[in-house]
C-alpha cells in the first residue's frame, strides 16, 4: 500500500474500518463495542481477552473477523489435559529417519484460545510466550510465527471450579479485557431469525495481511501531544495505591494498580481509536474511550471493595 502522506493513509484506515465493521455486522448482530475493541487491538498489534457466558457468539466473531481480514484462523479448545506440544507442535521422526518439526495450531494469523482458564499453567505459559515473543522454541530451535499474529482468548466467568485463573503477570500481556453482555431484545430477535433459517451470508474480504501490517505501523506513526501522554500516565499512576497521585478511593479499595504497560497501551489504543474515528491525532477522549478495557484486568480490588460491591469499572470511571 502506498499513500502520498500519512493523512491519506489515516483516511484509508478510517474507511477500511467502516467497511470491515459493516461486513462483520452482517453476521455478528449488536456487538458493536466488542467488534470495535477487537479491531483496535488487531490494528494496535495487541491481544484481546473476552470474558462472557457461553453462547454469545465469541467464536463466530473471531471466525468472521478472520474471514473479512483475509487471515487464516485456528481455534484451540483449552482443556485440563492439553499439553504445550498440542499448541506449539512437536518433533516427530520422519520416514527418512530424521527428526522434523510439525507446526501446531498456533502457526496461524488469528488464534481463538477458547476457555484459556481451563488449562494448567504450563500450557497457558506456552501460549503466552508465543504472544509476547511472536515466536516459539521447540527442541532448542526458534520458530517464528506468521505476521500479523493475534490471540483472542476467552474466559467463562460463571464456574471457577477446576479452572486455573491467569496470574496477573500473564493477564498483563493482553491489551484489552472486554466484557460481553447479553444482546438486547431487538438484537436477539434478529439473531434468532437469522440463525434459524437457511439464510447464508456472503462476506467480502476487505483487507489482507500486508495491509494490516501497514496500518499497524501507521498507528504507531500517529503524532500525540505531550498533554495527552501526560493524561494517560497520570491516569495509570492514579490507580497505584499510596503513591503521590493516587486518589482516596484507590487507597481505600485497591490492592495493586496498573503497571507501565497500561500507559503504553493507553497511548497506542488512543492513537488507533482516533484513526478509526477519522481523526489525525488522539485527544483525552480517545484515552478515556479505551481506558476501561485496558485497566480492567490490571487493577486488583481488596476485600473491602468486594464486600461493598464496588466494581473495577466504577473505580476507573471515577479516575477520569
Amino acid at each position: 500500500m502506498q499513500f502520498d502522506n500519512d493523512i491519506k493513509a489515516v483516511d484509508a484506515l478510517h474507511q477500511s474500518y467502516k467497511s470491515i465493521k459493516a461486513e462483520i455486522g452482517k453476521v455478528v448482530i449488536g456487538q458493536d463495542e466488542i467488534i470495535k475493541s477487537v479491531l483496535i487491538s488487531i490494528f494496535s498489534n495487541g491481544h484481546c481477552l473476552l470474558v462472557g457466558v457461553p453462547g454469545l457468539a465469541k467464536t463466530l466473531l473471531v471466525q468472521t473477523v478472520a474471514n473479512v481480514l483475509d487471515l487464516n484462523f485456528n481455534r484451540i479448545q483449552f482443556t485440563p489435559d492439553l499439553m504445550p506440544s498440542d499448541i506449539i507442535g512437536a518433533e516427530i521422526l520422519g520416514e527418512d529417519r530424521n527428526f522434523k518439526f510439525i507446526n501446531g495450531p498456533i502457526f496461524s494469523n488469528i488464534i481463538l484460545a477458547d476457555e484459556i482458564n481451563r488449562t494448567p499453567p504450563k500450557t497457558q505459559a506456552a501460549l503466552l510466550e508465543a504472544m509476547q515473543e511472536k515466536a516459539i522454541t521447540a527442541a532448542g530451535l526458534r520458530h517464528v510465527l506468521p505476521n500479523p499474529f493475534f490471540v483472542l482468548a476467552t474466559q467463562n466467568p460463571i464456574e471457577q471450579e477446576g479452572t486455573y485463573p491467569l496470574p496477573e503477570a500473564q493477564l498483563d500481556r493482553f491489551m484489552f479485557n472486554v466484557q460481553l453482555g447479553y444482546p438486547s431484545f431487538e438484537d436477539e430477535m434478529t439473531i434468532v431469525k437469522n440463525t434459524t433459517s437457511n439464510q447464508e451470508v456472503g462476506l467480502n474480504k476487505i483487507i489482507n495481511a500486508s495491509q494490516i501490517q501497514y496500518f499497524q505501523k501507521l498507528v504507531r506513526n500517529i503524532p500525540v501531544t505531550d498533554n495527552v501522554v501526560e493524561y494517560a500516565v497520570k491516569l495509570v499512576s492514579k490507580t497505584r495505591p499510596n503513591t503521590a497521585l493516587s486518589t482516596e478511593e484507590v487507597n481505600k479499595y485497591v490492592n495493586w494498580g496498573a503497571g507501565p504497560r497500561a500507559s503504553q497501551f493507553l497511548i497506542i489504543g488512543a492513537k488507533c481509536h482516533a484513526a478509526i474515528s477519522g481523526k489525525y491525532a488522539p485527544d483525552i477522549e480517545d484515552v478515556q474511550a479505551v481506558a476501561e478495557a485496558i485497566l480492567r484486568h490490571r487493577i486488583v480490588r481488596n476485600y473491602r471493595a468486594e464486600a461493598e460491591g464496588l466494581s473495577i469499572e466504577h473505580i476507573i470511571k471515577n479516575l477520569f
